[in-house]
């Protein structure tokens, strides 16, 4: 016998579908079928039913090899871990759920650590911009209800976000404008030809490195002032047109990607890019917001600042939170040799951060907290399985546009294994009694 578990939350994407419907065993130990997700969220449901999963901490020995051990021992390894170390660094956090965020910093504030999330590497030159000058954005239940003007710049959610489109930003019949996609139209600035680009009205094929000067071009063009002939790749005249289009909508968005955060500019690009809406304002109506990576990016952020006042890069080692971007933040710090161990949760820096800072990963004491076996896992000293967010365990997240939403269990995990917030809340009481905390 089967059950169907509907209103199920995606813990894959910043998009967070929230219309999943899950087939599972009466019992609650299997999932069976998974409907209305996107190939990789499907994907992530049923990886947590592969049999070669592992289900218990393993330590491993001077020669390399693995030895399980239990939860309790590995609590106590990374309560000991934290409690020596002069300047931890905690790392991660963007696919746990904010009670776990929020227990991790506890553990943080008690061992004067540095704590970081995956912004760092994605977009915290977002929030940099946004604490310059703001943020004029919506939710995206707006965008699918009156958004006749959509631009996707420097992103490509037809692979990053694979339902964004249908859900929520082309596709989608909404309220007031009627017919989807008929009814709007849709400008993609990228330097290559995507998948999302060939469904475009308009793509502007932009030099590599450029957006800052095309961004710029934009607020010119909507004044309809002067333009040379060519900027940052792109015929004046296809600029003009673009924004002509954008000024004739009756709601329009930009939704960006790390093809502008991360790209020459970084954060003064994401500047330009609000003042574009700004002065798209002056036209009609218009929005901007991030395409958010992990599901749980944004809550990441979220919780920091609510609990340090700064949204990732915080150093508490004197006491008090700190916060300076390009100092305190991971790859600085690990790059400089300025942290003496490295606890990561919830995100993967052994793919994704530059070889030195991988390297040093692995000659230090080192935990990582995370259900799959990863490239971090298998630097790390101690590897701790953990369940599923999402899928074994539910919990609260943000969606991409700041709004919150509960994450419903959908499974029990496997007989014995911890959630996220339930390990940290050992490693918390352990170092408590360390420190001689009450």
């Amino acid at each position: 016998m089967t059950k169907i578990v509907t209103d199920v939350i995606c813990p894959f994407c910043g998009t967070l579908c929230d219309d999943l419907e899950v087939a599972a065993t009466d019992d609650g130990k299997k999932i069976i079928e998974v409907y209305n997700a996107c190939v990789i969220g499907t994907e992530k449901f049923l990886h947590s039913q592969a049999s070669d999963r592992v289900t218990r901490p393993r330590l491993m020995q001077a020669d390399g090899s693995y030895k399980e051990i239990s939860y309790d021992e590995a609590a106590e390894y990374t309560a000991q871990m934290m409690a020596k170390a002069k300047k931890p660094l905690m790392y991660g956090w963007s696919s746990t759920n904010c009670e776990a965020q929020s227990m991790g910093h506890e553990i943080a504030e008690l061992a004067k650590a540095c704590v970081d999330n995956t912004a760092a590497v994605c977009h915290g030159t977002t929030l940099i911009a946004v604490q310059d000058i703001g943020l004029p954005t919506c939710t995206l239940g707006e965008v699918k209800n009156r958004a006749d003007r959509i631009v996707f710049w420097g992103c490509n959610p037809a692979h990053a976000h694979p339902r964004h489109m249908s859900r929520y930003s082309i596709f989608p019949r909404g309220f007031f404008t009627g017919k989807g996609h008929k009814n709007r139209k849709l400008v993609v600035v990228d330097p290559r030809p995507t998948d999302t680009a060939k469904m475009a009205d308009i793509h502007l094929q932009v030099t590599q490195g450029q957006d800052y000067e095309l961004l710029n071009a934009f607020r010119v063009a909507l004044k309809g002032e002067w333009l040379p002939d060519v900027v940052a790749g792109i015929p004046k005249e296809k600029i003009y047109e673009a924004a002509d289009i954008l000024k004739s909508g009756r709601f329009g968005i930009i939704f960006f990607g790390m093809g502008v955060t991360q790209s020459l500019g970084k954060n003064h690009n994401i500047d330009e890019a609000i003042a574009v809406t700004k002065d798209l304002n002056d036209y009609t109506k218009f929005s901007i917001m991030p395409m958010r990576g992990h599901y749980n990016v944004t809550g990441s952020g979220e919780v920091m600042a609510w609990q340090f006042g700064y949204p990732y890069s915080v150093d508490l080692t004197r006491g008090f939170a700190r916060y300076n971007p390009g100092d305190t933040s991971s790859i600085d710090l690990l790059s400089r040799g300025d942290v003496d161990a490295m606890f990561t949760i919830g995100s993967d820096p052994g793919a994704h951060f530059p070889f030195n800072c991988v390297k040093k990963i692995s000659e230090l004491p080192s935990v990582c907290i995370d259900p799959h076996l990863t490239p971090t896992s298998g630097v790390s000293k101690l590897h701790v399985p953990v369940a599923f967010n999402g899928v074994e365990a539910g919990g609260s997240c943000y969606r991409m546009d700041n709004v919150p939403i509960d994450c419903r269990k959908v499974v029990e995990p496997p007989e014995g294994m911890l959630t996220d917030e339930q390990f940290l809340i050992m490693v918390r009481d352990r170092l408590k009694k360390m420190k001689g905390v009450a």
